[in-house]
């Protein structure tokens, strides 16, 4: 196997004391914690001619790729030695019972504070795949963030033949500023941020760019099967990906196995993997692989770069150029939703068929014509008609858990307050949301439905939702306004995929479906960074269940404090 090793802090304990502490420990024997450490320090790196001083982990950019096996715990302090407050989320962990370890800033955690630390601690059980790791702190995720590989538990192997080799892809942004100057700059003015100067494979442009070299390469040899683990890290880019003559076997995606089927491009939202299976079964040459940008959003500025990798077969003539494969055009929507509607899970899928919790909630931007300290209108964001706000003195599972009063309330609506057409020409009355910090209350163990409507103010688009905390089922998806009544037929409840980041189509819908089995508070937000950045969130508040195992753990001692 070749996997990006890092030598920093790794460190195998056997932990037997596991039997004590989960009944169904004797199944897990086996699984050890892993213990790393994460020094958060600002390093020069030099792309397109220009030398940057940006937020890394252990001088690394891309940060540490973290590899451990289903059931395994890991152990990562995070030392904070750069100029600013910095959290780090485990994206798509599951976290069960182990909140205070999620990591979005004023969320489950206070900032960690320059100067200060924290260790994470979680174990990660019943996920195989593709994880990734990033900071929750503005927009420091630009350059802090890393992959997360979760191998098959002890004594089990890959429901598919197993592979060669593995490889990872994390794909990205970069600009020629300090992003959290560039988001720091849109919010005194009220507009969208400045727009990327490159997208990235591994932290490298490629060759397309002016003052950039080849970048990454990837070799294979004829004839072998490769398993490539492809993240989107972007911050503000849903993107497609393909390589030149080759084509992929999809084979997972946020952790979970699926039905295997074939495609030749990929489209990833950012917050978003994809497992496939690529095989040494072209001529010996060299390959382009790329990614552009998808942009759903009409006449919005954006990105419209291409960063390439080269695959290289081992026996191929180094002089050879590669070839440049032909990706969709950046508004292929039909591209998109053929390859959305692919994904299955492998088995029979434990979709809530009874529901008692159904909820309806729009995404989307707006426009906020009276902001306070403001001279002019601004971009906000909404879910539901509440532009969601982040406390400052106290985190809300903090608030929570403490009885702190007056750091949110729990009546975030379950519906829009108005019925209108959402993907019509929506009055200018609407464009205006409120301003909160509203949680939704769940029962422990409620079995939860939600729409996600997308909405035409201001203008459409394709939103990755992601949840914190959970996995849910994508049982449907469709265009227009969703309709009860009609698009109820279309609810895939035998095989739908297990997903953490829904895309939402733009100018359409999507309906998940998920047990609330994990005590805690969790976001739900647009991975669109600028879009979070507006308000495009929420947050569930799940209550404990009966007795300590579907309760929260206590709080850390070392959990970082606001003041």
């Amino acid at each position: 196997m070749e996997l990006p090793k890092h030598p920093h802090h790794s460190l195998f304990i056997f932990v037997f004391g596991l039997v004590l502490v989960f009944p169904s420990a004797l199944s897990w024997k086996d699984a050890v914690t892993h213990v790393h450490q994460f020094v958060i320090q600002e390093a020069s790196v030099k792309r397109l001619c220009k030398t940057q001083h940006v937020m890394t982990v252990n001088g690394m950019y891309p940060g540490p790729t973290l590899e451990i096996k289903n059931g395994d715990t890991l152990s990562v302090k995070v030392i904070n030695k750069g100029k600013y407050n910095v959290t780090i989320h485990w994206h798509g962990v599951r976290q069960m019972r182990t909140g205070w370890a999620d990591g979005p800033e004023f969320v489950t955690q206070c900032p960690i504070r320059p100067g200060g630390s924290y260790t994470y601690r979680f174990t990660v059980r019943g996920q195989e795949g593709t994880l990734w790791w990033h900071a929750h702190s503005s927009w420091l995720r630009a350059t802090v963030y890393g992959a997360l590989l979760i191998q098959p538990r002890e004594g089990t192997n890959f429901p598919f033949a197993k592979p060669d080799r593995q490889s990872t892809l994390l794909l990205g942004e970069w600009w020629n500023a300090n992003p959290v100057d560039v988001v720091r700059e849109a919010t005194r003015t009220g507009a969208a941020p400045n727009i990327s100067d490159a997208y990235t494979i591994n932290g490298q442009p490629g060759d397309l760019y002016n003052c950039s070299t080849q970048g990454f390469f990837f070799s294979i040899s004829s004839g072998e099967t490769n398993l490539l683990r492809v993240v989107n890290s972007a911050m503000n880019q849903p993107l497609f990906f393909t390589i030149a003559n080759h084509k992929f076997t999809v084979v997972g995606a946020d952790a979970s196995y699926v039905k295997p089927f074939t495609t030749s491009v990929l489209m990833l939202g950012p917050g978003q993997t994809t497992d496939v299976l690529i095989s040494g079964d072209q001529p010996a040459g060299r390959y382009y692989m790329a990614a552009r940008a998808y942009q759903s959003a009409q006449n919005a500025p954006f990105d419209n770069t291409t960063t390439t990798a080269i695959l290289e077969y081992k026996s191929a003539a180094c002089s050879s150029d590669p070839i440049m494969p032909r990706l969709p055009a950046f508004n292929d929507t039909p591209t998109v939703t053929a390859f959305s509607t692919s994904f299955r899970s492998r088995e029979r899928a434990l979709v809530p068929a009874q529901i008692d919790e159904s909820l309806f909630f729009t995404v989307g931007l707006g426009l906020n014509n009276c902001p306070p300290n403001f001279n002019g209108t601004r971009f906000t964001a909404s879910m539901n008609n509440v532009s969601f706000s982040l406390p400052s003195n106290f985190s809300l599972l903090q608030a929570h858990i403490q009885g702190i009063r007056g750091v949110f309330t729990s009546d975030f609506p379950a519906a829009p307050p108005r019925v209108f057409d959402y993907t019509g020409n929506v009055s200018r009355s609407l464009w205006q949301p409120a301003t909160g910090t509203k949680l939704y209350r769940l029962k422990y163990g409620s079995r939860v439905q939600v729409v996600l409507q997308d909405t035409s103010i201001v203008t459409p688009e394709n939103h990755p939702i992601h949840l914190h905390g959970y996995d849910f089922y994508i049982i449907a998806e469709g265009f227009g306004n969703y309709n009860p009544k009609t698009d109820s037929s279309k609810f895939n409840l035998v095989d739908p995929p297990l997903r953490n980041t829904a895309a939402v189509p733009v100018g359409g819908w999507a309906v998940i479906r998920f047990v609330a089995d994990n005590p805690g508070v969790w976001l739900m937000h647009c991975h669109l960074d600028v879009h979070i950045t507006w308000g495009l969130a929420m947050a569930f508040l799940v209550e404990d269940g009966v007795g300590k195992l579907e309760a929260i753990e206590p709080p850390p001692e070392d959990l970082p404090i606001c003041s």
